[in-house]
């Protein structure tokens, strides 16, 4: 196998014997001068063929670092989970842990959800999360909360099922009041949002999960997020007439009430959105 084009220190674009293009990620593949042939193939730890354009995006924009310890979160989860996983969760896996850092960075005081109803319906996938966030914590010096066990052990649920936002898995109108969220954002930023990047996919999980909640009467409730949100509130105005306007379209048509902690959260999507399509438009 030949290495032609480094990513980082630890994957690299190679060729196999085939010429067929793939992806390898292993220890230092990236680190040699470009090309060279790969010798020792059991350097190599994964693989993958006809990679989407989003995916290299993601190993360039996210540290090496943290795709490695998704990797290694994924090993791991293999042990433990007897079902087959999506092979692509490492890349989801790795934004989720990125976007996490760069939140409880941002805001660090905020408040996570923690369901216990997950734990219960799911051990085997809850246990992986709690392993997660004891590895991220120690490999890369950061404190995540206990309530990132619940959202990591989500991404391990969602894998072993076709992927999330399948128009087929939800009803006609959640997938509605989800577009019409997008026209809302898209309106009201001027922008045009590519609804096959990684950063939209992650919103519209957001959302499944959000209008779930409120359906079933267990919304995120008024708890220390109260300053963050006044914060958020004050700094980003736009942001949060986006959020609210959202929320009040899904509380009209289902008949529920959003909390001001259902609108922070959503908040943080609505700007990881705009910051996005913004970015790429000037560019």
């Amino acid at each position: 196998m030949k290495a032609v084009k480094k990513i980082n220190n630890n994957v690299a674009v190679c060729l196999d014997s085939n010429g067929d293009e793939l992806v390898a990620f292993g220890k230092g593949l990236g680190f040699p001068k470009m090309p060279y042939e790969i010798t020792d193939l059991s350097k190599i730890t994964m693989t993958f063929y006809k990679l989407n354009f989003h995916y290299y995006q993601l190993l360039k924009e996210i540290p090496a670092a943290i795709f490695d310890v998704s990797a290694d979160i994924v090993a791991e989860a293999q042990q433990v989970i007897p079902k087959s996983l999506n092979p692509n969760l490492i890349f989801s896996l790795a934004d989720h842990i990125n976007f996490a850092i760069t939140r409880l960075k941002d805001y660090g005081g905020m408040q996570l959800p923690f369901s216990y109803d997950v734990e219960q319906l799911y051990p085997a996938e809850t246990q992986v999360g709690y392993d997660a966030v004891k590895m991220i914590n120690q490999r890369l010096a950061v404190n995540l909360p206990n309530s990132e066990v619940t959202a990591i052990a989500m991404h391990f649920v969602n894998s072993q099922s076709p992927e999330v936002g399948a128009e087929n898995d939800e009803p006609a109108s959640v997938n509605d009041l989800i577009e019409q969220a997008t026209k809302i954002i898209e309106q009201e930023f001027d922008i045009q949002i590519d609804r096959k990047e990684f950063t939209y996919n992650r919103f519209v999980m957001h959302l499944r999960y959000y209008i779930k909640r409120i359906q079933e009467k267990d919304p995120l409730t008024e708890n220390d997020n109260a300053t963050l949100f006044n914060t958020m509130k004050e700094e980003d105005p736009q942001i949060y007439l986006g959020a609210k306007r959202i929320a009040d379209d899904i509380d009209t048509q289902l008949h529920t009430h959003s909390t001001k902690d259902e609108i922070f959260y959503l908040m943080i999507y609505v700007k990881r959105i705009v910051n996005k399509e913004s970015t790429q438009k000037k560019e």
